[in-house]
């Protein structure tokens, strides 16, 4: 008998197989690992779908790590080729964008923890900084998200006219903006007070408000309102 290395999809019980178990069951009963090998569709030579998709699964710490991998990493994987890398990152960006639009069309800002529990998903495990910005109605309800740069935080690179030209083109209330610590210390900077008082004195002049800044790091967060910075 094969060895299970050796072992290729076609060998798996038919019962067992996922896309099988998918039709029969739902993809909700499916596993991480067997929903990534139905993606992938085949394994190699020297191994069946299910024990590459695993390979994938310790590529990444994280489930959620997969959400900002890049096509470079996983073509390092062995057995994982451009094709194979494009599906992958395809279905991936697709869940993001469902999910997105969903919590889009009934999120509202009531408090600091709100917004942090509105982005932390997304950004707790980025490798950079992103600042990124809510663009609230008059009900505080979320109407646009957008990243305004990706990069180290200070005031000559994030320019108040990015952000509020978006804002009036979009006729919104209020913004709230974000960025993340990459080392997962979500303490403010001397640099991240000094792009908060700015963007106040550039939204008080409009007639925009900015309601807070937050803070991203390791699953935690600081509002730069609640500390008393604004």
């Amino acid at each position: 008998m094969p060895n299970d290395q050796a072992m290729m999809i076609r060998d798996v019980h038919i019962a067992d197989r996922p896309r099988e178990r998918l039709m029969k069951q739902g993809a909700v009963s499916l596993s991480n690992q067997e929903l990534i090998a139905i993606l992938l569709r085949t394994g190699t030579r020297e191994e069946s779908v299910l024990h590459l998709a695993n390979r994938v699964l310790k590529q990444f710490e994280h489930l959620h790590e997969l959400k900002h991998a890049a096509i470079e990493e996983m073509t390092a994987i062995n057995g994982i080729g451009e094709a194979k890398a494009v599906q992958l990152l395809a279905a991936i960006e697709l869940g993001r964008r469902l999910a997105s639009k969903q919590t889009d069309e009934r999120f509202t800002i009531r408090s600091p923890k709100d917004a942090a529990t509105y982005l932390m998903d997304d950004m707790t495990s980025l490798k950079q900084e992103h600042f990124v910005c809510l663009f609230l109605n008059i009900k505080n309800q979320v109407m646009h998200r957008q990243t305004i740069f990706v990069g180290s935080l200070n005031a000559s690179i994030v320019h108040p006219r990015e952000i509020f030209r978006e804002a009036v083109r979009r006729s919104t209330a209020s913004i709230v903006c974000a960025h993340n610590h990459p080392s997962g210390n979500p303490a403010p900077s001397p640099e991240d007070i000094d792009v908060t008082k700015r963007l106040m004195e550039a939204g008080s002049i409009i007639g925009i408000e900015l309601l807070d800044h937050i803070i991203i790091g390791d699953h935690q967060f600081t509002s730069l309102k609640e500390k008393g910075f604004m």
